[in-house]
């Protein structure tokens, strides 16, 4: 087998953890106050910001975990794009210039894992959830 065919599903489920836990620090700073953020002081839970910090928190353990990743990756993609559309887009329609770039990528990361799922180190592929791809012999 090739290094790259052995190395991509951990890849992949590497790639998931570090998501979620960039995601769980902003679902933290959020709800939590911790790492201390000024933009997120005296935030009110059911505020926009305060349910996306919902979201992030609950999504971000899931990720972290590989557990339900799939739909949590799908819903995560769509709360990305809202805050895209939300806070982002009315400023510019440029990323670089309405500071969305971080939004859309985790956007578009999120979409990418509803697809390719956690990998094999996640909960979903330990219960039998999400069955790892295995690699095709036939092509090495």
């Amino acid at each position: 087998m090739r290094p790259s065919t052995i190395w991509a599903p951990r890849i992949l489920s590497v790639f998931r953890i570090v998501l979620g836990l960039v995601l769980l620090q902003y679902g933290m700073a959020k709800l939590s106050g911790w790492p201390a953020v000024e933009m997120f002081e005296n935030l009110k839970w059911l505020s926009l910001f305060g349910i996306a910090g919902m979201f992030e928190l609950v999504g971000g353990t899931l990720l972290i975990l590989g557990l339900f990743t799939r739909p949590a990756a799908f819903v995560l993609s769509g709360e990305m794009a809202a805050a895209y559309f939300i806070e982002h887009f009315p400023r510019s329609f440029f990323p670089i210039q309405s500071e969305g770039d971080l939004a859309v990528t985790l956007c578009f990361a999120f979409l990418y894992l509803s697809f390719a799922g956690g990998g094999p180190w996640s909960l979903d592929a330990f219960f039998g959830i999400e069955t790892p791809p295995q690699p095709d012999a036939s092509r090495t």
